[in-house]
């Protein structure tokens, strides 16, 4: 069969009478009277066959929305999975000493040693350098001075309180023997008034020593505490290390001139305790719900690849961060071999536990429409099942739902756009 025929075989009986109007001989001069007859018929041929053709288009639109309508669309299908471990949480954090101090002098001089460094290890009560003060020295011996003399006082003042009391006794000796003799007119009246008016004298001379011997105890007291005093500030000439740890600044050299002004004067060392460090991790509001401290941490450097530190969570700010929603978390790394150092950024992985359980699926699944994000399970095997859901956190590729799902749906991967509920579909092995 040639080409023609089969063409001609295929077109619809329309196509078929229009091309045999096409194909009639022209009309001659004779029959031109007959005209409008044939202009009459062949309108109506052309119209019958346009017809034709268009049943017989919608036939075939009709026989192909059946054929489609009947295929059953293949899918690929994920199961959900509910989590009710702790949430793996990685964050930014820096490494800070566990202690750290800088050093002021209390003492006003000259450095007159050195004996530390930055990056010296050092134990604690170590000397770190001494300061030459010799007018706090010369204040502490006039202070010596003045204790020893008020010393002397406070015995001067004792030795008259026993004075005192002996002339009392013999005044009072002296006034009852002449009360004696004044009953035997032995003594005239006179001598026994001024009897009893000395032992009133003695006594207030007793009374006025004891005070005198209190007055020279607080003048005592009073200068030994200004002893003690420079004596204190004696031993701050010696700067020394509060904690063992390593010196991170030095602002000092031998010769300085230093003052015992803590408000506005340079700190001499920088000294940080390094054997554990205390890692600082802002923590999001999101994250922080089951957040408590003693939660066990992994701590990674990247100045020590492969090597995982451990850790705890000692404390945490109770308050977050009015700018940033955080909450401040440090997290207590030992450090005895001192591998890690202070002010380094670190990777800093806590395990949280869940306040409540979560499922989890790929982001892939999702379906948005004006009633919000759903997804397509699966149910009875073949039949399609819309549900709305309630997305709790979106990782990019998969996401967490907290309502809608229990965690044991078969789900439909990348949902056709024109999915419906109830639709039969066949999973892809």
């Amino acid at each position: 069969m040639s080409e023609l025929s089969r063409h001609t075989q295929t077109q619809p009986p329309g196509h078929a009478f229009l091309r045999e109007i096409a194909s009639a001989p022209t009309v001659s001069a004779h029959a031109k009277g007959r005209t409008p007859i044939a202009l009459s018929t062949i309108f109506v041929g052309v119209l019958g066959g346009g017809v034709l053709l268009h049943l017989s288009r919608d036939s075939d639109a009709s026989a192909f929305q059946k054929e489609q309508a009947s295929i059953i669309p293949h899918i690929h299908a994920v199961r959900a999975v509910r989590q009710d471990g702790p949430v793996r949480l990685e964050l930014p954090g820096q490494t800070v000493a566990i202690e750290q101090a800088r050093l002021f002098a209390r003492a006003t001089g000259y450095i007159a040693e050195r004996h530390a460094d930055i990056g010296t290890r050092v134990e604690k009560g170590s000397r770190l350098a001494r300061i030459a003060a010799p007018d706090l020295d010369q204040q502490l011996v006039q202070a010596h001075a003045q204790l020893a003399l008020s010393k002397a006082q406070l015995s001067q003042s004792t030795a008259q309180v026993e004075q005192a009391r002996a002339n009392l006794a013999l005044a009072k000796a002296t006034h009852s023997r002449t009360a004696n003799l004044v009953k035997q007119n032995f003594e005239s009246r006179q001598s026994f008034d001024n009897a009893e008016a000395n032992v009133q004298t003695q006594s207030a001379n007793l009374t006025a020593a004891m005070a005198g011997v209190e007055v020279a105890q607080a003048n005592v007291a009073s200068q030994q505490a200004t002893v003690d005093r420079l004596k204190r500030l004696t031993e701050f000439e010696a700067v020394l290390a509060p904690f063992s740890g390593v010196v991170t600044a030095r602002n000092i050299d031998v010769g300085d001139l230093v003052s015992a002004d803590a408000s506005g004067g340079v700190p001499l060392f920088s000294v940080a305790r390094d054997d554990v460090l205390r890692v600082q991790v802002a923590v999001p509001q999101a994250e922080a719900a089951g957040l408590v401290d003693g939660l066990t941490a992994e701590v990674v450097a990247p100045e020590a690849p492969g090597k995982i530190f451990k850790g705890h969570i000692a404390r945490n700010a109770k308050s977050f961060d009015a700018a940033t929603r955080t909450l401040l978390v440090e997290v207590d790394v030992p450090n005895p071999s001192g591998e890690l150092h202070p002010g380094l950024f670190a990777r800093v992985t806590l395990e949280i536990p869940r306040p409540r359980p979560l499922v989890t699926m790929p982001a892939q699944a999702l379906l948005f429409g004006a009633d919000g994000p759903q997804i397509a399970a699966i149910e009875s095997g073949d039949t399609i099942r819309l549900k709305k859901i309630v997305i709790a956190r979106d990782f990019g590729t998969t996401v967490e739902i907290k309502d809608g799902l229990a965690g044991d749906e078969t789900i439909v991967l990348d949902p056709p756009a024109d999915i419906e509920d109830g639709m039969k579909v066949v999973i892809k092995k």
